[in-house]
């Protein structure tokens, strides 16, 4: 991977390399100076190693028990190697890892604390810039919020997907093929000697999912936005190619610093319309809708539903990738292009004149970009689908919006009206779905509440809701399904999410009850509960808001400071305007 020679400043300007930061920590007259230096001795290094050298922070996500991140402690040896040979002083921080698989209730309740957490750390010790590893879900937002709040030069380094996984001859995406090997079990249609051996091969090896699931979609959005080198998002975990991308990533750092070119050149109001525009054209994942909104508000930028609905309308879906489209999965992808393949096929659709952390422009970015397999990523006129795979669904229920990632739901499901069935929380669902008196049907609409944001809280991945079991046993895999939670990008069906208002702060969804006609129109982009309007208002007038879940600590802080779905998520107090003054070193 290679990257052009950097410019003297950020674009557009002459201006010299400006001083670094780390100098007021170690070059000062005062005792702290002194303090700095000889502490800096006890870690074993050389005056010359690091004086006058810009100080590269790498913030590392490793973990013993994130399986998508159980390789960077590797890759951030060569994101160092990188830093040591342009010239900087390489610092490596271990920050909070936000394990997908393993993190209760959610990692999504942890995202603005590791967001917090890279802010702080960034601003209060002295380091110049940053490299940023992650790729797991919600480890690629935080981390890319929090640099953009701390507003020192930053890039991103990528988890990448893991390898495919096998199973008797069949190729598996982990999570989606979860799914359905999981639904034919209740089925009967496999026995725990499959389900063992699917445990075996769903997951062969480091790196975060290989479908186009959240981790893939968001990798590629940072890479859009223009946070890491071309084509980083789409390098396998395990390939080679990966630590070689990790290593020029080390050296692009230490140019960032020398040209003072901060988040905040890159992360602009085009950038993120840009990777909207990705995210659409990848079939992506619906989180990706929360956590852009969020990014960019970190960056001052206005996101909303109404900017993905708008370019949902225009945007082809070319990326034939699990599980809105298939059969591919990330290691094809990569193969026949990787993402600045796709980009080069719509560059009608971008700004093509921003800069990215590799070159001064997009334009120049792309310049060259092939697509080597044209059912991979395929052409203009052959797209997966005409417009892009996520709708933005208005309407009595969801009066500041839902979404629907109609492209991997059954067709015939976009326009339905069925009684809903209601569940007030996820435990009470699991507990009774598979009970034979609910009577539920297929023409049944499944509503899940208390698991918004505050509800859930930290709004888990249960928006995927399970199908009766004895329905699974008739055959029939889709249904309607609501709900104020999210889902796992990995995850398909018919399936309304993030409603908002949430049911725990009084949103309509608190007032349905089971019975009640609802009607979805993805083609209206609506969503509506069909009682009238009286019925509706005796019901709020009856409705008393339910009991909080945390009385301290940090659940405590995220309830009261935790925004709603349509607005990103993020605590009100980080994603207001307003300074930070840098601390005072000396």
């Amino acid at each position: 991977m290679t990257t052009t020679p950097p410019p003297e400043g950020p674009p557009g300007t002459d201006t010299a390399p400006p001083a670094l930061r780390s100098d007021q920590w170690y070059r000062g007259p005062g005792v702290r100076s002194f303090s700095h230096n000889a502490r800096t001795r006890q870690l074993g290094y050389l005056p010359d190693e690091h004086q006058g050298k810009p100080v590269i922070a790498v913030l590392n996500t490793w973990s013993d028990i994130n399986p998508c991140h159980s390789h960077l402690r590797e890759r951030a040896q060569a994101v160092k190697r990188g830093v040591w040979q342009a010239g900087g002083f390489p610092l490596e921080f271990p920050v909070a890892t936000l394990s997908e698989t393993f993190q209760k209730p959610t990692p999504m309740l942890y995202r603005n604390l590791l967001a917090m957490e890279t802010e702080e750390l960034l601003r209060s010790y002295p380091v110049d810039g940053a490299v940023l590893m992650g790729g797991c879900d919600k480890s690629t937002p935080a981390l890319l919020m929090g640099a953009a709040s701390a507003g020192l030069p930053a890039l991103f380094v990528p988890a990448g997907p893991m390898l495919p996984g096998h199973w008797r001859g069949e190729v598996l995406g982990s999570g989606t093929d979860m799914w359905k090997y999981w639904d034919d079990r209740r089925a009967g249609l496999i026995g725990d000697t499959e389900l063992s051996e699917l445990e075996a091969g769903l997951a062969r090896s480091p790196g975060h999912c290989m479908t186009m699931g959240t981790a893939s979609t968001l990798t590629a959005a940072a890479e859009a936005l223009g946070m890491t080198l071309p084509g980083a998002s789409s390098v396998p975990a395990v390939d080679s190619g990966h630590e070689r991308m990790a290593a020029a990533s080390g050296i692009r750092a230490v140019g960032l610093v020398r040209e003072g070119l901060t988040p905040r050149h890159i992360l602009t109001r085009a950038a993120f319309e840009d990777a909207v525009t990705t995210v659409l054209a990848l079939g992506g994942s619906t989180n990706a809708v929360i956590h852009l909104i969020a990014m960019a508000g970190r960056a001052g930028v206005t996101l909303t539903l109404d900017d993905f609905d708008r370019a949902a309308r225009t945007v082809p879906v070319l990326a034939n990738i699990r599980p809105g489209g298939g059969p591919y999965l990330m290691e094809d992808f990569y193969f026949a292009g990787g993402l600045p393949g796709l980009l080069s096929r719509i560059t009608d659709l971008l700004h093509l004149d921003r800069p990215t952390v590799a070159h001064t422009s997009l334009r120049e970015q792309l310049h060259g970009a092939l697509v080597h397999d044209d059912d991979v990523i395929r052409t203009r006129s052959e797209p997966l689908a005409a417009e892009g795979g996520i709708a933005v669904l208005r309407g009595n229920l969801c009066p500041d919006g839902a979404v629907i990632k109609h492209i991997a739901a059954d067709p015939a499901l976009l326009r339905h009206t069925g009684p809903a069935v209601v569940f007030d929380d996820y435990r009470q669902l699991t507990r009774t779905i598979d009970d034979p008196a609910l009577g539920i049907t297929p023409d049944h609409v499944l509503v899940l509440r208390g698991s918004g944001p505050r509800g859930g809280p930290g709004m888990p991945e249960y928006g995927m809701l399970p199908l009766p079991d004895y329905l699974l046993k008739k055959g029939v895999r889709d249904m309607v399904r609501i709900s104020d939670a999210r889902m796992s990008g990995t995850s398909y069906g018919t399936c309304v999410l993030h409603v908002a208002p949430e049911s725990h702060v009084g949103g309509p969804l608190a007032l349905v009850r089971t019975g009640d006609p609802i009607t979805l129109d993805v083609a209206a982009r609506t969503l509506t509960l069909d009682i009238p309007d009286a019925e509706r208002d005796r019901r709020r007038a009856a409705w008393t808001p339910p009991p909080e879940r945390h009385e301290r600590g940090y659940g405590a802080l995220y309830q009261r400071e935790i925004t709603q779905a349509d607005t990103g998520c993020d605590f009100g107090f980080l994603s207001r305007p307003g300074s930070v003054p840098d601390p005072y070193p000396g």
